[in-house]
């Protein structure tokens, strides 16, 4: 019985690192460069770029809102979404939670 029981920790046990080893393969995501505060829906006047800006300027941080799920990512990098602030982009890089380390961001059409 000492014997199955061990055998079965050490399958979870390898399994469990197996699962946890392999870093995610990086992934596009297309959305609106916006901000932590506004997420999807923008609140203030001068439009979605004027807002982000704003918002940004007043201590949020730059993100990427998806409008058609309604989800929105932690950017990692907060230098290079500035230039696209409000815009439609692709963002490439991996996705662990709901965090995006990416690896290049360009607009979209």
């Amino acid at each position: 019985m000492k014997k199955l029981i061990t055998l079965c920790f050490t399958f979870l046990l390898a399994g469990g690192i197996a699962l946890a080893s392999p870093k995610g393969a990086p992934k596009t995501f297309v959305g609106n460069i916006s901000d932590s505060m506004c997420g999807v829906k923008h609140m203030m006047p001068g439009g979605d770029k004027a807002c982000t800006v704003e918002c940004v300027k007043g201590g949020s941080k730059y993100v990427l809102a998806d409008p058609a799920t309604g989800n929105v990512y932690e950017l990692t990098d907060q230098k290079k979404p500035a230039e696209f602030a409000g815009q439609k982009v692709k963002v490439t890089g991996t996705l662990k939670g709901k965090v995006i380390t990416e690896t290049s961001i360009e607009a979209a059409k």
